[in-house]
């Protein structure tokens, strides 16, 4: 079994959570390549010693690893899926952050879920990508696609931007707002959810259009089939606007239309017994409990 690692180093909780994870690939004398730079952050922590195998960010990875460890929190998975790309490769979070929806491994038991998964005792959760098209183009190579929701909204002015967009060459509506979020099923509970927009489970076809501070307060999220072909023409007071898919930014004229789609390809994540999204709902946004007192 051949097994990727990357990660983020987080002071205070991910030094237990790589000593144990280390410790277990190593007493079950499974093969492990890590990402060049996480390697040289924990060579540089004195966390782990000895020779590895390493893979660069920088270079999608060859389909023959069995899966991807991710060690941080989920913007670190966001990160991750842009090393796995199109191949495939299954994806596993452990959760050295904070909220964590998509990395479910908690540091208490990695021992146990790292066992269920070496004995491919789990199931696949296929996550829908978004893809951008700009015409004229971006000029960049690395925006491709977002796992969690392609995004655009004003720069360099406190004013803001009229969003015109259509659904399958059909006008929908001009936004006149901060920006607008497409988002998918799994950057529902993201930025979307923070700019309140709909939770949706990760197996719904769908995508949600949420504006982002809207002028007009009728101005509401709309869900969308995942099939829907969005245009977007960005114009207001500025010549520049931003785009932004999951953590990556580009600044683009106010002359670029974006057109936005499913991409033919998605992510594979792997779900564990007992560690569904409804669970992970509950558990994160403290659904049922009472904290008034």
């Amino acid at each position: 079994m051949k097994v990727a690692i990357y990660g983020q180093y987080y002071q205070n909780s991910t030094e237990p959570i790589i000593r144990d994870i280390f410790s277990f690939f190593s007493r079950t004398g499974i093969s492990i390549v890590i990402e060049k730079q996480f390697l040289g952050e924990l060579y540089e922590k004195k966390i782990i010693t000895g020779e590895f195998q390493t893979f660069s960010s920088a270079e999608k990875l060859s389909a023959d690893f069995d899966f991807l460890v991710s060690i941080g929190g989920d913007g670190t998975i966001l990160r991750a899926a842009t090393i796995v790309g199109s191949s495939g490769i299954p994806i596993v979070g452990v959760n050295a952050g904070r909220l964590g929806f998509l990395a479910n491994v908690q540091k208490d038991n990695i021992e146990e879920f790292f066992r269920i998964i070496i004995n491919r005792e789990y199931t696949i959760s296929e996550r829908t990508l978004l893809g951008v098209r700009c015409e004229p183009g971006a000029g960049s190579t690395d925006l491709n696609f977002a796992m969690n929701e392609v995004s655009v909204s004003r720069k360099d002015t406190a004013s803001m931007i009229t969003i015109d967009t259509y659904l399958n060459d059909e006008f929908l509506n001009s936004y006149w707002a901060d920006g607008l979020i497409i988002s998918t099923p799994t950057g529902s509970t993201g930025y979307n959810l923070s700019c309140g927009g709909p939770i949706l489970t990760p197996d719904v076809n769908s995508l949600v259009i949420t504006p982002i501070s809207p002028h007009n307060l009728n101005a509401r999220p709309l869900v969308v089939p995942d099939s829907t072909v969005i245009k977007l023409r960005v114009h207001g007071r500025e010549e520049n606007f931003h785009l932004s898919l999951d953590s990556r930014i580009a600044s683009l004229t106010t002359d670029t239309t974006l057109t936005v789609a499913k991409s033919d390809f998605s992510i594979r994540m792997i779900e564990l017994p007992g560690q569904t999204f409804l669970k992970t709902l509950r558990t994160k946004l403290l659904w049922g409990e009472d904290r008034r007192n």
